[in-house]
């Protein structure tokens, strides 16, 4: 088994790399521009090679200009972020020097690849010393351009290099929402929370409800119930989730007026202790969990039915019986068991939906989760919080895809993983 899990370990870190690498190239090549978007509400006010300057900074400053895997590696914490660029100033005795100026040169290339050099900061030693700037990681040319009397100017430009800040995904940090102007993870936080709150609630009324109906049908196969069930999960199953939400809110809201209509609380309302916020929250999500329940059905009862009637057919139950078993029994211990392997699969994947969210069901009831969220990160193109989602995505998935090869060992004694 440990070797298993070790192998399996690997593999989820291997594919982890391959899909981010293939998602950050992938949004890449969407024409868009971080720099000149968070300049564009200062165009009018300033002239244009202020402007230029300004973008061309911004451009170096966010490491636009780097290649596709430099920058990928920084987005991942395998390469420098930025660092602190250094200079120190001393006399002959190794006194430190205040009020020293330095300039700290860049080269561009321009049109025809005219490569100039330009000022990008002027810094100015303090009381230690010492000038110290944070940077983007690299290498700077920095020139002594003014020093107090009576020490002697150096002349001589010199080569610093900054030092190394990793500051990427692997380290926490999952870049900086450009609609949001925040950290990602703190523009996550709550809507994440939101989603597994009306998910977990959803998936286990699901569960609930299509595990023993799906067993019934099963056992009573051909039956009036049975007709009736399978009729009705084939018209559920067929229906679009967003029409099944606007038949519900017009029962339920419109009609009857039992629940509210979107949110998850009520505007403007204090709660004068946590329960009553809790219940509220409740009364909100209600209508959405339903919906979401009731659309599920269709799909796990039909599938849970099918693995049954399967199990149920096969030599071992038919022994089962002839030994004098009880039925419970039959069904319960011996035929749901084997069944419950090719369901395991959807279940689990069920549970790996509650950290997904849905776009549609987010969108309709107007509910700040993860699809909704989602949504607008594409809309907007706020791209390091859809890749933040996406990254977050692809994790769960990969780790879930591990828990449900170690459930197959569990569930079914014929499946050895640790050969």
């Amino acid at each position: 088994m440990g070797k298993y899990i070790l192998k399996r370990l690997i593999y989820v870190v291997v594919v982890f790399f391959i899909v981010s690498f293939l998602m950050y190239a992938l949004y890449n090549l969407i024409p868009t521009d971080p720099a000149r978007a968070q300049l564009e509400p200062l165009k009018m006010s300033l002239k244009p090679h202020e402007y230029e300057q300004m973008y061309s900074d911004l451009r170096r400053e966010m490491g636009l200009d780097d290649s596709l895997v430099i920058r990928y590696m920084r987005w991942m914490g395998l390469y420098p972020a930025s660092g602190e660029l250094l200079i120190q100033r001393t006399d002959d005795m190794g006194n430190p020097i205040q009020g020293a100026r330095y300039e700290v040169l860049i080269t561009e290339t321009g049109i025809g690849g005219k490569k100039t050099e330009r000022v990008l900061r002027v810094l100015t030693t303090n009381a230690e010393g010492e000038a110290v700037m944070q940077m983007r990681f690299g290498t700077y040319k920095v020139k002594e351009i003014s020093i107090p009397e009576p020490h002697t100017l150096d002349p001589e430009p010199k080569l610093l290099k900054t030092d190394s800040i990793f500051n990427g995904m692997l380290q926490g940090y999952f870049g900086k929402s450009q609609y949001f102007k925040r950290d990602v993870v703190s523009v996550i936080k709550e809507p994440i929370k939101n989603t597994m709150f009306i998910n977990i609630f959803a998936t286990i009324a699901a569960l609930g409800i299509t595990i023993p109906l799906g067993i019934y049908c099963a056992v009573k196969k051909g039956g009036k119930f049975d007709s009736v069930v399978q009729a009705t999960t084939i018209l559920g199953y067929s229906i679009p989730i967003y029409i099944i939400s606007l038949i519900f809110m017009y029962f339920f809201v419109v009609k009857w007026r039992i629940f509210p209509l979107m949110g998850t609380k009520t505007p403007g309302a204090m709660y004068a202790t946590s329960t009553e916020e809790l219940l509220d929250k409740l009364y909100h999500i209600a209508l959405p969990v339903i919906v979401m329940t009731f659309a599920s059905l269709g799909g796990m009862t039909r599938y849970v039915r099918s693995s049954m009637i399967e199990a149920l057919s096969t030599d071992y139950i038919r022994t089962a019986r002839a030994k004098g078993l009880r039925e419970k029994v039959v069904i319960y211990s011996h035929a749901w068991r084997n069944a419950l392997l090719p369901v395991i699969t959807s279940i689990l994947a069920w549970f790996l939906g509650i950290f997904g969210g849905s776009v549609i069901i987010e969108n309709t009831f107007s509910l700040n989760g993860m699809g909704k969220l989602y949504w607008h990160g594409l809309n907007s193109l706020d791209f390091e919080l859809v890749l933040a989602i996406q990254m977050f995505y692809t994790v769960v998935s990969l780790l879930g895809s591990l828990l449900i090869d170690l459930s197959y060992g569990l569930v079914d004694p014929r499946v050895r993983v640790d050969k």
